[in-house]
């Protein structure tokens, strides 16, 4: 091979390497090994996974914390059906990334070789673009429109697919890769004159933040608004990292088990401002806090796809604009406040105070309220929280008070399994600050695998393990709905601390609740992945209802 041939693995790592690409997530595969190879000579960082789901999910949280799409590698049919699951997340969560699939080779397609799978049918439903690459001559150019669909409008996942042979075939003097545009959409003067005109009326008004899409000057930008022009401010499902908690503007999120007195402000509002997200279900409370298709309230909709503005509410006015730019021209209006405004700001931000602190009392012997409190007096302001789905996640979203952005990484589809691979993504992406995982028994043993992952790349993080020994959420249903017929959810668990340590960790088990804090400071200081688990109580289903309470009040299916 000449100086200036390449083969399509290694125009693949130079089209990489042009898009700023540091770190890839892999779980490795034959048919893609001239990948592989070419990355042996590059200095992109390469985690290797022990499933492919967990891959993607780091990739997804990568994405999530640092705008630009995260990267990952499986192999064909198995390893890209596994990978589904975090690329179902990256789709829902409006998260920019890029999977690359090996493919078999050309001459082999459409006859079910071993392996296959027609992904430009199979992943439709999951990514922006599904494309597939059968000529390396091409390969800087699909991957630097991957990258330019993964970022633009509303972010998402894009899948590429590489057939083997395309791979290995060598292309003499390829065009040289270059670094792929991002595109903003700016609002308009007479947008902004309009919701300026409507701020300058509106005696109740509302922001809600979510989406993706932001920076960390957008949030402050968001912020300063929200003071100057006296608007209280929630944060979507999950999208907690996007205003600071402890502003005298914030509201409190809009997620699951809402405020109820945040959630009547909502409904009463006479303006809606939402920005950057979709107000799916979780956040609009099954579709409840507004009116579909037509809100009740006034409902000016700022989103960088135009697609998604009016595809399900229909807006009073339409903002077609990126988070960060519509964050940008905030400083040109709300100079025009109504006096009444700030009086209930304050009683809005009261209100949150209030709902967000822990009890402290509960079943059994150890009381996650207390747990929340240290946490809240010890942690770093920059810490990372991740978690996955479950009733434990309740304690995270409600009383922990997030102070700034890049902070969070969950997953808005209730994707259970996210917290270890997302916070392998997360301690990565930001290697000087502390990572904490929340997971329940039943969602850390989905990807629990991956702690040997933190441990073979030495990343620090403390994965808190809370052990009821039931699926915590399915159980609250089941009772709610078929009292006293309990099924299927069930669990039986391992010893997590012993785990921690079999694979070369810290390991810690609560068992009072005052053993949390002593615990957690020795799995900081080993310097280690370390695992605690919390050994809490199946009563303590809810912070503020226990199972048996649930129960009582079911009716019977």
């Amino acid at each position: 091979m000449t100086p200036s041939s390449r083969t399509g693995g290694q125009l693949i790592v130079d089209s990489l390497k042009a898009n700023g690409v540091r770190q890839i997530y892999c779980v490795p595969g034959e048919s893609y090994l001239a990948v592989l190879d070419a990355l042996v000579d590059s200095d992109i960082g390469v985690t290797v996974c022990r499933q492919e789901g967990g891959a993607a999910m780091m990739a997804d949280a990568w994405g999530k914390l640092t705008g630009e799409p995260g990267i990952c590698f499986v192999t064909r049919g198995p390893g890209a059906t596994n990978a589904s699951a975090g690329l179902h997340v990256a789709r829902q969560d409006s998260t920019p990334m890029i999977l690359f699939i090996g493919q078999v080779q050309r001459d082999a397609r459409e006859r079910e070789a071993f392996q296959e799978v027609e992904y430009r049918r199979a992943f439709t439903e999951f990514a922006k673009w599904v494309g597939e690459i059968d000529d390396p001559a091409r390969i800087p150019e699909f991957v630097s429109r991957a990258f330019a669909i993964a970022t633009s409008g509303r972010p998402g996942p894009v899948v590429l697919s590489l057939p083997e042979d395309v791979l290995r075939q060598v292309v003499a003097n390829p065009v040289a890769a270059q670094r792929y545009t991002r595109v903003s959409t700016r609002p308009g003067t007479v947008e902004l004159g309009d919701l300026d005109d409507r701020l300058a009326k509106a005696e109740r008004p509302v922001m809600i933040l979510g989406g993706s899409g932001w920076t960390e000057r957008a949030v402050h930008e968001t912020e300063e608004f929200a003071a100057r022009a006296s608007v209280p401010a929630g944060v979507s499902f999950r999208r907690q990292m996007l205003f600071d908690h402890l502003h005298p503007a914030y509201a409190g999120d809009v997620g699951i088990g809402i405020n109820p007195a945040l959630a009547e402000e909502i409904r009463n509002s006479d303006l809606v401002l939402l920005v950057g997200g979709r107000f799916s279900e979780m956040p609009s409370s099954g579709y409840t806090l507004m009116e579909i298709p037509y809100p009740s309230q006034p409902l000016v909709h700022v989103h960088a796809d135009s697609a998604e503005l009016g595809r399900v509410y229909r807006p009073t006015l339409a903002i077609n604009a990126d988070p960060a730019s519509f964050a940008a021209s905030l400083r040109t209006i709300g100079n025009t406040v109504p006096a009444s405004r700030a009086a209930r700001v304050e009683k809005m931000h009261d209100s949150y105070l209030a709902w967000s602190t822990p009890p402290e009392t509960g079943p059994g012997p150890v009381r996650m309220g207390p747990i929340v409190n240290w946490l809240e007096k010890n942690l770093p302001d920059d810490a990372i929280l991740t978690n996955g789905a479950g009733n434990y996640a309740t304690w995270i979203h409600r009383f922990h008070r997030f102070r700034g952005f890049a902070t969070q990484a969950a997953p808005t589809s209730g994707s259970m399994g996210y917290g270890v691979p997302g916070a392998v993504g997360a301690q990565q992406a930001f290697p000087d600050r502390l990572v904490v995982c929340f997971a329940g028994d039943g969602c850390f043993l989905m990807h629990g695998q991956e702690f040997a992952t933190m441990v073979r790349h030495a990343l620090p993080i403390i994965t808190v393990v809370v052990n009821n020994g039931i699926y915590g959420t399915i159980r609250m249903h089941q009772e709610r709905d078929y009292p006293g017929r309990v099924s299927a959810t069930a669990l039986t668990n391992p010893d997590f601390a012993a785990y921690a340590r079999a694979f070369g960790g810290h390991g810690e088990t609560v068992e009072r609740t005052e053993d949390f804090a002593p615990a957690f400071e020795r799995a900081r200081a080993s310097g280690k992945p370390s695992i605690i688990e919390v050994k809490l109580d199946p009563e303590a289903i809810t912070p503020m209802r226990t199972l048996s309470q649930i129960a009582g009040t079911g009716v019977k299916g």
